[in-house]
């Protein structure tokens, strides 16, 4: 009878341990389900933001708007263009929950001495949408990329600061 009770005591916390894995297991599942992926896995990772910026940075290089300011033109001669493309592609690759760390300037310091104007402002917005639309990016994921971009107005337009 020792045996018998030692063994359902055993099978017991056996028994106890499998439910709690299995609860424990199910409450993780849930919480995972109910977490919204990052915005970073909804444009695509790493790969698809760095398509999205390639294509961008190339509108930007040709945007008669933005060359017309000379010091914009003169800052395009002294950064390479895939240097810039990766400073991109990590920044947004950060600010949408990716993996990526932007080791980069702030975005006031990099573009403070630019004089970059409303107008020059918009001209770009008008060419990431541009990229976005022909990668086409949902609506959802635009609005949020482009909150994103939208808070950094204050720190880079000339009229803004």
């Amino acid at each position: 009878m020792k045996k018998l009770s030692i063994i359902l005591r055993v099978v017991t916390a056996f028994s106890f341990l499998v439910v709690l894995t299995v609860v424990g297991n199910v409450v993780t599942a849930g919480a995972q389900e109910k977490q919204a992926p990052l915005l970073y896995d909804r444009l695509g990772g790493v790969y698809s933001i760095a398509t999205l910026v390639d294509d961008f940075v190339e509108r930007l290089l040709i945007n008669t708007t933005l060359n017309a300011n000379p010091k914009i033109n003169e800052a395009r001669q002294r950064v390479p263009k895939a240097g810039l493309k990766f400073q991109v592609t990590t920044l947004v690759c950060q600010v949408t929950g990716g993996p990526c760390q932007y080791m980069g300037r702030s975005m006031k310091d990099a573009h403070i001495h630019l004089d970059i104007t409303e107008t020059e402002w918009q001209s770009m917005v008008v060419d990431f949408k541009k990229s976005l639309n022909k990668f086409k990016v949902p609506s959802k994921e635009q609005s949020e990329i482009i909150a994103i971009v939208e808070s950094t107005k204050g720190d880079i337009v000339l009229t803004a600061k």
